[in-house]
């Protein structure tokens, strides 16, 4: 549940309560916005007698919260969330764009690419050092070689960095090397991954799982914030229908959707949606329209011959005209590139 303070309750009254909601062993969320303060209240709500919080002087009225996430639910947090990785802002004012290779393959590539991402105006690079692919044949990256060559390319060209990590050794090594941890579609719900992303207190960029709903989302969201690490940023990469013309299915209904369900920021990634380099421009595009916070773009110098997605890598030339067709997108929603 929320308490909902009036506008214009004593700091003392504030704390007052915070104390009351610990001494009966429960967790307390408090959001000040420039109007009212709501305190959140997490655990057995039934250790608390209701009548007695709406005695204490300043509250205002008291509202249940019935979705099982509550840490990333709006009603907790009115006022949208800025994430912050390394220099960059991930959030409301800004259109944040992560590009890069879907695998890091050489030190020489990597820094390749991220110089032409940053020339055509990314703020993130993306490259992935620990690969989960569907064939155990497949190549699964370079693994903490590849940390080091984001590290590198990041404070050559300035770019704050994030890699995905399938395991709690994956967090361990990737904490002293990128600036965001990513948690892929497979596991969204490896609630163990989950909880250790949280522990580390790294930003995190949390992909919607190719068969979740929204709530079960949120809800993976929920198990990093519970952690203590309120820094998660929401992917919608595609869902999985019986639509095979594109890789996955976009789903850009979930960008208004999740507006109204949580504060968290919420990019889209047209490239693992789509899965083919043709679409991403318009899906982008689109995805700026419908308000959202960032894009995530797999960008390599040789498609034709990456290691690992390169049907849906854009070349650095059509990485830059996308770029250049997304200003006046940005503008529309009063956001910077």
């Amino acid at each position: 549940m929320i308490i909902v303070m009036k506008p214009d309750a004593a700091e003392s009254s504030i704390q007052t309560i915070v104390e009351y909601i610990k001494g009966a062993g429960l967790q307390v969320h408090l959001s000040k916005g420039e109007e009212l303060t709501i305190i959140g209240v997490v655990g057995d709500k039934s250790k608390l007698a209701t009548e007695n919080l709406l005695s204490f002087r300043g509250v205002d009225r008291i509202v249940p919260v019935t979705e099982s996430y509550k840490l990333a639910n709006r009603k907790f947090h009115p006022e949208p969330t800025t994430v912050h990785a390394g220099k960059v802002n991930i959030g409301p004012g800004v259109l944040t764009v992560m590009a890069g290779p879907c695998a890091v393959e050489s030190e020489e590539q990597l820094i390749t690419i991220a110089k032409a991402v940053r020339k055509a105006g990314a703020t993130m690079l993306r490259g992935g050092a620990y690969k989960p692919r569907t064939s155990p044949y497949s190549f699964q990256g370079l693994e903490e070689e590849g940390l080091k060559y984001l590290k590198e390319a990041g404070e050559e060209t300035g770019l704050a960095t994030v890699t995905e990590v399938i395991s709690a050794e994956a967090i361990e090594a990737a904490v002293n090397y990128v600036d965001m941890l990513q948690i892929g579609a497979r596991n969204m719900q490896n609630f163990i991954l989950l909880k250790e992303a949280g522990r580390s207190r790294m930003p995190v960029l949390l992909k919607r799982g190719m068969c979740a709903t929204i709530d079960e989302w949120l809800n993976a969201a929920e198990y990093i914030m519970s952690e203590g690490n309120p820094n998660v940023v929401l992917c919608e990469r595609g869902i999985r229908t019986y639509e095979t013309a594109t890789r996955n299915t976009l789903d850009l209904s979930a960008v208004p959707v999740l507006r109204e369900r949580t504060h968290l920021p919420v990019i889209v990634d047209p490239s693992h949606a789509t899965g083919n380099y043709r679409y991403i421009k318009p899906m982008s595009l689109a995805a700026a329209a419908c308000d959202a916070d960032g894009l995530e773009i797999e960008v390599h110098n040789d498609p034709a011959h990456a290691l690992s997605d390169g049907a849906q890598s854009l070349t650095f030339e059509r990485f830059d005209d996308l770029m250049q067709s997304l200003k006046p997108y940005a503008a529309l929603s009063s956001r910077t590139l």
